[in-house]
């Protein structure tokens, strides 16, 4: 039976941190979906599709891992494509207590759905993509925090 993973998340932008636990999760599952959140109640800049169109570059060289906009809950959404498992990124404590949370409501709205967390590699900690919207805006070099074609259009999105 072939283990095929979701990984959720409105990833407005994609950053390195999200590369790291969506290539590591591809060595742990069959097949994995980098599921974007379409319909996010957040500020977000770009748009479903432009999401989604940067992760597939950003993630090219993984066979195994494809890209997939989503709405409405995500155990429906697992319902629908034949999927158990949602991994999730852990970067601080303050990270477990909201993924706990979701994790039990999850399993209450679907007993089946498991939840695997990675930890994010130390390297990348420090980053969310709250903080690089920020400072995309203000003009900072994003390279070490975001794949190049995410840098390039962050830069395009913000004129610098």
């Amino acid at each position: 039976m072939k283990r095929l993973a979701v990984y959720p998340g409105t990833f407005d932008p994609f950053t390195n941190g999200h590369l790291d636990i969506a290539r590591r999760a591809a060595l742990l599952f069959d097949e994995v979906i980098v599921a974007v959140y379409a319909k996010s109640s957040k500020n977000i800049i770009f748009s479903a599709n432009e999401r989604t169109e940067m992760i597939r570059e950003a993630l090219s060289e993984l066979p195994n891992v494809r890209t997939e906009t989503f709405d409405g809950l995500v155990v429906e959404y697992l319902k629908n494509v034949g999927a158990k498992i949602i991994v999730r990124g852990l970067r601080a404590v303050s990270d477990f207590e909201y993924e706990f949370q979701m994790a039990h409501m999850n399993r209450q709205l679907w007993p089946e759905a498991e939840v695997v967390c990675l930890i994010t590699s130390k390297s990348y900690s420090f980053v969310s993509a709250t903080l690089i919207r920020e400072i995309a805006s203000l003009g900072a070099d994003l390279d070490a925090l975001v794949p190049p074609n995410v840098a390039v259009a962050l830069r395009k999105k913000f004129g610098a």
